[in-house]
């Protein structure tokens, strides 16, 4: 499904719904995680989202784009790596 956020949206903590690729079309995000861990995500960027319980994450916008994004949702049970079918 396709989402977008104003310029300078936050969101506050929570988890995600399932796990989920985030594919960021356009905004720079401050991201930061449950343990502290800051990071930014821009443009182009695919956030692989598995954190479905515990503290979760909150994000907010740093520059004047919208944040507009892809979400690639999983069932909870998903194998979400990719094996080469050459790895044996």
């Amino acid at each position: 499904r396709f989402e977008e956020s104003s310029p300078h949206s936050s969101l506050d903590w929570h988890t995600a719904p399932t796990t989920q690729y985030v594919i960021t079309l356009s905004g720079l995000l401050e991201f930061t995680l449950g343990d502290g861990d800051i990071f930014f995500v821009r443009q182009g960027d695919v956030l692989v989202a598995t954190d479905t319980t515990g503290s979760g994450h909150k994000w907010r916008l740093v520059d004047d784009q919208p944040w507009r994004r892809i979400y690639v949702t999983f069932r909870n049970d998903a194998k979400t790596a990719f094996v080469s079918p050459d790895s044996d």
